[in-house]
Formats: C-alpha cells, sequence, structure tokens
C-alpha cells in the first residue's frame, strides 16, 4: 500500500486536509492540488492510482478534468466526491469514466472503504495474465517468451515481455505513447524520448515476425493497437 499514489483535488483546504491526512494515516502516498487548474496539471502529468475528484471548484470542473482522463489517460481510476447528489449527476459522472461517486458529507472510514474497493477492483481489471494466446503462438510472459505453432520460439526482454502484455490486454484498444510511459513505466511523457518506444515496438514486430504491421499497428501521431487471436 505504501507505494500506491492518490492524488486530491479538493478546493475545501480542511476537507482536502482530512481526506489528505486519512490516507497517509492508512498508508498512501498523497499528492494535493487546491483548484481546477492545479488538478488538471497533476491529473494529467502526475504519477498515482486513483484521483478523488471534486466537482465544483475555482478553475476547470471535476467533469472537464473527467473528460481530459478519458482522452489522454483511459482506464484511470477515479472517484467524483461531490455535495452534488442529484442522479443526473451521477449518472453522468459514472459514464464519464468514474468508478464510484461519494456525496458529501461523508464519513472518512466511508471514503477509505470505497477507495480501498475501487483499488482492488481497478487491480483485478488489470490484473497481468502469465500467458496469453496470440496469433500464431503462444506469448508466456513469466519466462519472457515467445513459441509458435511452427516450432520458432522467441526470447522477450523485461521490457518487451511488459510492453507486449500491456498491449494484448487492451484487447484492440488503442494504447498511446503517453499512456504506455506513465502506466507502464512510470515515467513522464513531456521528460522522455519516446523514440525508446519505437525501438521496443520494432524489436517486438521483428520477435513477432510482423513484417506487414498487420498484427501490430501503428496509429500515427496517437499510438499503437494489438490485434489479438479473436480480432484477427
Amino acid at each position: 500500500m505504501a507505494e500506491t499514489t492518490i492524488l486530491v483535488v479538493e478546493d475545501d483546504p480542511a476537507v482536502r486536509r482530512g481526506i489528505v491526512d486519512v490516507l497517509e494515516y492508512a498508508g498512501y502516498r498523497t499528492l494535493e492540488a487546491p483548484d481546477g487548474h492545479a488538478g488538471m496539471d497533476l491529473a494529467l502529468r502526475a504519477n498515482y492510482r486513483l484521483a478523488l475528484l471534486d466537482l465544483v471548484m475555482p478553475g476547470p470542473s471535476g467533469f472537464d478534468i473527467l473528460e481530459a482522463l478519458r482522452k489522454k489517460r483511459p482506464g484511470q481510476a477515479v472517484i467524483i466526491l461531490s455535495a452534488r447528489g442529484e442522479e443526473n449527476d451521477r449518472v453522468r459522472g459514472l459514464t464519464t469514466g468514474a468508478d464510484d461517486y461519494v456525496v458529501k458529507p461523508f464519513s472518512m472510514k466511508e471514503l477509505l472503504a470505497r477507495v480501498d474497493a475501487v483499488l482492488r477492483r481497478t487491480c483485478e481489471r488489470a490484473a497481468p495474465a502469465s500467458e496469453s494466446p496470440i496469433p500464431g503462438g503462444t506469448a508466456d510472459f513469466t519466462a519472457r517468451k515467445l513459441t509458435f505453432h511452427d516450432g520458432r520460439s522467441e526470447e522477450l526482454s523485461e521490457r518487451e515481455a511488459d510492453l507486449l502484455r500491456y498491449l494484448v490486454e487492451s484487447r484492440g484498444r488503442l494504447v498511446t505513447r503517453e499512456e504506455i510511459l506513465r502506466q507502464l513505466w512510470g515515467l513522464d511523457p513531456d521528460r522522455t524520448e519516446t523514440r525508446t518506444i519505437d525501438m521496443h515496438i520494432m524489436h517486438l514486430r521483428a520477435k513477432l515476425g510482423d513484417k506487414d504491421q498487420t498484427l501490430l499497428t501503428t496509429v500515427r501521431g496517437k499510438g499503437y493497437r494489438f490485434h489479438t487471436s479473436d480480432q484477427a
């Protein structure tokens, strides 16, 4: 738990301080933003597992940040914290990408329970598989090896295995370079040369025998998509 970072975006200093204190006492690391401007910046740039977003605050609203996350960091775990408990707001928040919606006032015990539940769900949702079928063979991520039906096999580096697993488990979803750097390798995309991803993609294609780039495709200017067996 000590390695889990939670972003708290809340403009009420007393509420924010209370949430941060409780989270840190429970063993979480925290990042704080006092308004929508700082919240938007941290939400898109920082490394964290879960964001707690207030809805109404100076600058961009929680909905604005949620929309930006859906475009820039798909799959990011989010809990909305708001005094607005109307059904339309709850529905909008959940359909925009939030994992849970907690209405103020709430007890810190309830908030911790919601945080733990969302982290468990998102962890299970992204639980890494030890191996997976790929078109023409099998990828063993534990042994870091590709085995093909024609008898050919290829060894993978640790980074190649991690990248391939992430792409395979995205099930045909477009995965951006920024997402790979931030979510897979824990790097800041704005401070990292993206050529490192190009090199790993090139090596993976060679080992997969994907000369025509029909299995691991590049979406120019956006990212990559892996076509799994059931999509081929």
